[in-house]
């Protein structure tokens, strides 16, 4: 019971570390265009944005459920599977930072999550019905609907403001931006810290803490949306530059537009228990209001890598959480003790290799590549 105790301790922490990685990760999804238009100062931004993911955490726990029993079987499920799962969905989630590239934090979790409780339960421990109905039917709608809804929305609002001064309809669209970016962060966290709250609520059930389809306790909720605060607050600098300036040059009425489609997508989805990616969600929105607008420019070889590492994101995650759960399974705690050590370790190679090219409140509104040295150039010291 104490082994159990423990483990059940570990899974916890490790699930609110993925959480805090979702919310560094996810911070582009509320504030990149904001920041981008100039609505925001950064580090305002993204202040403004982990205070309202703390308050969005208390608002809703449907798709908490879903996470906890709706997608897996748990009275199949293991304290050691949940942990594998982790492992794969936070290592998916720093790869994908460290490149710059707005990949979804929630497929990266079901992912690593279905993979790890496919090998160690079979593939009757996961409800592949639920999985297509409340993640990959959401998955496929979710960006095409914000998208066409913030493509409409920017085209009337270029309409409806023609004949106004320029300087004049800019500062009032980033007085809106204000609030629509702030509803964002307010649903992100409604929908992404609910999937920490499932995943920790499952833990709890596999381990007989709680009953059986229980909803996430209070002190569950708390931690999750601290944990998602807080890493929204450190912001994920390097994916707010590739949505703020590297699908399209935003416009503060694009702004807008984008951020009130998002809004509406991701509160709707929330109440509905689907647990959608809301950087889908956000990168539809945002190629919606750059098609919106006459003449802008969409980089289309961007929006491609994004596409294809949605694609990707949910396999690879079920790969290495499936790979973490053979370990796990066949080795008991000391196999355990090896993948959280391969884990920490590459978690602190990625960590480091991003400190070669830093970026940050300061640079974020600069060129939107992110390149990766692999050593520091020979005339700049030792990144701050």
């Amino acid at each position: 019971m104490d082994h159990i105790t423990f483990l059940v301790a570990v899974v916890i922490v490790t699930a609110l570390a993925f959480d805090f990685t979702n919310g560094f990760h996810d911070t582009a999804n509320a504030m990149a265009t904001s920041i981008a238009t100039g609505a925001l100062k950064p580090k305002v931004a993204v202040l403004i944005s982990g205070v309202l993911n703390i308050v969005g955490a208390f608002l809703s726990t449907e798709v908490a459920k879903t996470i906890s029993g709706g997608i897996v079987d748990d009275t199949l499920v293991t304290p050691g599977m949940i942990f594998a799962g982790l492992i794969g969905a936070i290592l998916w989630n720093l790869l994908t930072w460290l490149v710059g590239l707005p990949s979804s934090s929630s497929h990266a979790l079901f992912g690593g999550l279905i993979g790890a409780v496919w090998v160690g339960a079979g593939s009757g421990a996961v409800h592949f019905d639920k999985v297509v109905d409340k993640v990959l039917i959401p998955a496929i709608a979710s960006p095409v609907v914000a998208g066409g809804a913030a493509l409409i929305a920017t085209y009337f609002a270029y309409r409806l403001t023609a004949r106004a001064r320029r300087k004049s309809v800019t500062k009032g669209f980033r007085i809106g931006q204000i609030g629509s970016a702030s509803l964002v962060s307010l649903a992100h966290g409604t929908n992404d810290a609910q999937k920490t709250m499932g995943i920790i609520t499952l833990t709890l059930i596999s381990a007989g803490a709680v009953d059986h389809d229980s909803g996430p306790p209070v002190w569950v909720i708390a931690t999750a949306g601290l944990a998602i605060g807080l890493g929204t607050y450190l912001g994920g600098w390097r994916i707010i530059r590739t949505m703020g300036k590297g699908l399209t040059e935003i416009e503060s009425p694009q702004g807008f537009a984008a951020e009130t489609a998002s809004t509406a997508v991701i509160l709707t989805s929330a109440h509905l228990g689907f647990a959608l990616s809301t950087t889908q969600v956000a990168s539809g929105s945002i190629l919606g209001a750059g098609l919106g607008r006459r003449l802008a420019e969409v980089r289309w070889g961007v929006a491609g890598r994004m596409v294809a590492a949605w694609l990707i994101t949910l396999p690879c995650a079920a790969l290495v959480g499936g790979v973490s759960a053979s370990v796990v399974k066949h080795g008991g705690t000391f196999g355990t003790v090896v993948v959280a050590l391969v884990g920490a370790a590459l978690a602190t190679g990625i960590v480091v290799l991003s400190r070669r090219n830093p970026v940050h409140a300061d640079n974020v509104n600069d060129h939107h590549e992110v390149a990766i040295r692999t050593a520091p150039p020979a005339h700049v010291g030792t990144a701050a």
